[in-house]
C-alpha cells in the first residue's frame, strides 16, 4: 500500500508538472532559407567579428527536422510555412489548406481562439508565404489581395513588416472589397507606415498593422532606416504583453534572399540581425523562466551553402566578409545608374566601388597597408573574369536602350555576381544551387515546454507540439 501511496504520489507530482509546464508566452522564431549552414557559418561569423556566439544556437534543445512538401521532396516556403504552423503537409504553393483542398487552422488561429494575443511579424512583405501560412488559406502563395483579405479575417493583434507589394488595391480581384489598408482601418486597425508612427505606439492602441513599404524592408547589410526585426519584437512584446499571454512568430525573410542570390555577407547579416531579434526573445525569458518558450527554426535550406570551397583547400577565411559593406543587390542598381548615364564608363573607374563595397583589392600593393592587410587581394584571372562581367552589364544597359520592352532583373546584370561570388571563393563559403534544396533545418528551443523539441523532427511536429502546449 505504501509503495502504490508512493507511486500515486508521484503520478500525481508528474502530473502537476505537465500541467504546469504550458507556457503563456510562446515566441517562434523561422529563418527563411536558413539550415544548419547558414547557423553555424553565422556562429563563426559572429564569433570572428567581436559579437559572440548566437543566441538561437545556445538554446538548450535542438532538433534536426525534415521539410519536404506533400507533393515534392524540396519544398517551398507555402508549404513549409504550412507544416510548421498547422501541423499537415501541403502541396507546393498552397497556403492553410490540405492537398484535397480542406481548410486548415494554424497555431496562430488556435492561440488566438484559445484567449492568447497573436502577433506575426517579417523583414518581406506580409503577405509572403511564411508569415501567410499563419493565418492565410488559399490555393496561390501569389493571391497577395486574397491573402491580405484573410490576414484581416483573422483579428491577430499585431501585424508588422513588408507591405502588399503592389496589390493592396487590386480592383480585378474577384474579392475586391477597396483598399485593404482602408479596410484594416474600418476594421480597427492602427495602420501604420513608418518607423517614427511605430515607434510611438502604446499599450492600449487596439489592434496594429505597420506596413514598411510595400516589397519587404532593406537588407540589414544596407543600414536602412526601417525598424528591424528586433524592434518589431520588442514593440510586439509591449503591446501584447497581458494577463493571457501571446503567441508570435516572427520571420527572418531575406536570409532567403541572400542565399538565392549566393550572396554570403548579406546573408549573414540578416541572420544576424534576426538574432538580434531572439536575443529579445531571450531576455523576455529571463524574466519569466517558467512561462516563456523560445523555439527557433528554419522552412527549408536555400543555395545549397556549405561551410568550405575547394579552391583554398582546408581553410575557412569567414572574416573576410566583415569587408562587404552592401548587397550585391544595392551594387547593382549602383553600377546600373552609372551605366545608364554613361555607358562610356571605363573599367578603370569602377574598381575603387569594387574594392570599397567588397573589399577586394586590385594590387598587392594595396594590401600592405595596415587598413588592408587582412583584405582579398584579386589574381590576374579573376581581375578579368571581373572585367568580363563588367562588360557584360554594358552591353546589356545598351541593349536595354535599344529595345526598352526588355525586363530588367538583376541576375542579369553579370558584374556584382561575380564579385559576390569572388567574396565566397577567397571566405570559403561554397554553394551548389540558386534555389531550395531538401536539407533538414536546424530547430533549437528554450524555456518551458523546450524538451519537447529535441531528436529527429518532421516540420509538421512543430505545430503539433506548440498546439499541444497552447490548449487549455
Amino acid at each position: 500500500m505504501k509503495r502504490l501511496a508512493a507511486l500515486a504520489l508521484l503520478l500525481g507530482l508528474a502530473a502537476s508538472c505537465l500541467a504546469a509546464a504550458k507556457p503563456k508566452y510562446v515566441f517562434l522564431f523561422i529563418g527563411d532559407g536558413m539550415s544548419t549552414p547558414q547557423r553555424m557559418t553565422a556562429e563563426e561569423f559572429s564569433r570572428a567579428i567581436g559579437n559572440g556566439p548566437l543566441a538561437m544556437n545556445a538554446l538548450r534543445y535542438q532538433s534536426m527536422t525534415r521539410t519536404r512538401a506533400a507533393n515534392a521532396v524540396v519544398t517551398d516556403s507555402a508549404a513549409a510555412a504550412t507544416a510548421i504552423a498547422c501541423g499537415e503537409k501541403a502541396d507546393n504553393g498552397a497556403l492553410g489548406l490540405k492537398p484535397d483542398g480542406t481548410r486548415l487552422e494554424s497555431v496562430a488561429e488556435f492561440a488566438k481562439r484559445n484567449g492568447k494575443k497573436v502577433g506575426v511579424m517579417t523583414t518581406v512583405p506580409i503577405v509572403h508565404a511564411t508569415p501567410a501560412g499563419f493565418y492565410a488559406h488559399r490555393r496561390s502563395r501569389g493571391d497577395n489581395y486574397g491573402i491580405a483579405l484573410d490576414l484581416l479575417a483573422s483579428g491577430f493583434d499585431y501585424f508588422a513588416g513588408g507591405g502588399v507589394y503592389d496589390d493592396y488595391d487590386d480592383k480585378a480581384h474577384a474579392e475586391y472589397r477597396g483598399n485593404v489598408f482602408a479596410l484594416a482601418a474600418k476594421d480597427g486597425y492602427a495602420v501604420v507606415r513608418d518607423k517614427a508612427a511605430f515607434s510611438a505606439l502604446k499599450p492600449g492602441c487596439g489592434k496594429v498593422w505597420a506596413a514598411f513599404g510595400d516589397n519587404g524592408l532593406p537588407f540589414a547589410i544596407d543600414d536602412a532606416a526601417e525598424p528591424t526585426l528586433a524592434d518589431m519584437v520588442a514593440k510586439a512584446v509591449e503591446l501584447l504583453d497581458g494577463p493571457d499571454g501571446f503567441f508570435l512568430m516572427a520571420e527572418g525573410g531575406k536570409v532567403d534572399y541572400g542565399a538565392h542570390a549566393n550572396d554570403a555577407a548579406t546573408l549573414l547579416r540578416e541572420v544576424l540581425s534576426m538574432d538580434d531579434a531572439v536575443r529579445v526573445a531571450a531576455k523576455f525569458m529571463e524574466r519569466h523562466p517558467d512561462e516563456t518558450l523560445v523555439v527557433v527554426t528554419g522552412d527549408h535550406e536555400t543555395g545549397g551553402m556549405a561551410m568550405g570551397f575547394a579552391g583554398i583547400g582546408y581553410n575557412f577565411h569567414v572574416q573576410l566578409l566583415k569587408y562587404q559593406k552592401c548587397s550585391a543587390e544595392v551594387f547593382s542598381n549602383r553600377i546600373a545608374a552609372m551605366l545608364e548615364k554613361n555607358l562610356d564608363l571605363p573599367f578603370e573607374a569602377v574598381k575603387p566601388l569594387v574594392e570599397a563595397d567588397f573589399g577586394l583589392l586590385f594590387s598587392k600593393e594595396k594590401a600592405g597597408t595596415s587598413e588592408n592587410r587582412k583584405k582579398m587581394v584579386l589574381s590576374a584571372s579573376e581581375v578579368k573574369e571581373l572585367e568580363k562581367a563588367y562588360k557584360a552589364d554594358v552591353e546589356f544597359v545598351r541593349a536595354k536602350q535599344r529595345e526598352t520592352k526588355r525586363h530588367d532583373v538583376a541576375r542579369r546584370r553579370k558584374f556584382a555576381a561575380a564579385c559576390r561570388r569572388l567574396v565566397s571563393n577567397h571566405a570559403g563559403v561554397g554553394w551548389s544551387s540558386g534555389a531550395h534544396t531538401a536539407m533538414p533545418t536546424m530547430t533549437t528551443a528554450g524555456g518551458c515546454g523546450a524538451e519537447n523539441f529535441s531528436g529527429y523532427l518532421d516540420n509538421t511536429d512543430i505545430a503539433r507540439i506548440l498546439k499541444d502546449l497552447l490548449a487549455k
